[in-house]
């Protein structure tokens, strides 16, 4: 298991397959998942055991520095979700009116426990900080549904702009939050 990132209070690591349980469990959770995009869909072991973590695994020899990692709490070693900062053309939604091909999407998503202790915040800060200042990322953006105020609160806390709001084909009200790299340069993120 290798480590990407470490911040003051978390561990950003590769997954493993051993994470099926971790992300099972996560994505069981109704309130984690009901602001997401497939917050009406019942988690399905097979389905994480077989594509979701093989995608994961995949991301990490495909690129170096992108993909998506588990996030687990120094303190208790405990998993308590997972962030991603990955090239927009891997999310299944993209859509050019959401980003560019050569943008970098940045996401995660939480246990419950873990929430409102500012571990969003600080996990994303540190990837941005990192894609920023060591990967050459040109342009990071994320997409939320527009109702997720503590997700777009989290945003704006690092620095990305909203920069448009939009309805999908399915007729989801997307916030679409972005920052590029003079931007960056122009922010003290850390």
């Amino acid at each position: 298991m290798k480590i990407f990132l470490e911040t003051e209070r978390l561990i950003l690591r590769q997954f493993t397959a051993d994470d099926v349980d971790n992300l099972f469990e996560l994505n069981s959770d109704p309130q984690v998942t009901r602001l997401t995009p497939d917050a009406d869909q019942p988690p399905d072991y097979t389905t994480i055991q077989t594509r979701t973590i093989p995608q994961y695994l995949a991301y990490y020899q495909l690129y170096d520095g992108y993909g998506c990692w588990a996030a687990v709490e120094k303190s208790t070693q405990a998993f308590i979700g997972w962030f991603y900062l990955r090239p927009a053309i891997h999310a299944a939604y993209f859509n050019c009116a959401f980003a560019d091909r050569d943008d970098i999407e940045l996401g995660y998503r939480l246990r419950q426990a873990a929430w409102g202790k500012g571990y969003a915040t600080e996990g994303a800060k540190a990837l941005i900080y990192k894609g920023f200042s060591e990967l050459e990322m040109q342009r990071v953006f994320t997409v939320a549904l527009a109702v997720n105020a503590p997700s777009i609160r989290v945003m704006e806390k690092i620095g990305l702009k909203r920069e448009k709001r939009l309805f999908d084909e399915f007729g989801n009200d997307l916030a679409i939050h972005a920052l590029s790299q003079a931007e960056f340069e122009s922010l003290s993120l850390l």
